[in-house]
């Protein structure tokens, strides 16, 4: 990177959805993206305090690309980016994520049974996908 530049990182917006197994799936993906599969790539952005009206957290929506990670069709998370700083770059919503490649959502709502593992692994697999695709440039699917 040449001094001066800002290098761009992609946001993460995680469903804040406590009491739902796929909310804790969205939390537990952006967590393995942000420290494991793309560490230097990622920002984390606080739903809640996105929501309170924290300015940094929607600055940095407008400024740079934001994927949402929503644990149901409400899509708070992609409604909220959109209305309080700018549409997504890219959005996935869990349940037709799961349908998508066939996986049945967990049940279980702390501990991730094996369904849950599985939905953690596919979801991060999934973030880290678009994250990829928006910094080299190209349209999410």
């Amino acid at each position: 990177m040449l001094p001066g530049r800002v290098r761009v990182k992609v946001g993460l917006i995680a469903c804040s959805g406590e009491a739902l197994p796929l909310g804790t799936v969205t939390r537990l993906a952006v967590r393995r993206v942000l420290e494991t599969l793309r560490p230097e790539d990622t920002v984390t952005i606080c739903l809640p305090l996105f929501l309170a009206g924290e300015e940094r957290e929607r600055g940095f929506a407008r400024k740079f690309p934001t994927i949402t990670i929503d644990g149901c069709e409400k899509r708070c998370a992609a409604l909220a980016t959109a209305k309080y700083s700018a549409t997504p770059a890219a959005s996935i919503v869990l349940p037709d994520l799961l349908a998508e490649r066939g996986l049945a959502p967990p049940r279980e709502l702390r501990a991730a049974d094996e369904a849950g593992r599985r939905a953690i692994d596919e979801t991060a697999a999934a973030i880290a996908e678009q994250v990829d695709r928006l910094l080299a440039g190209e349209r999410p699917e």
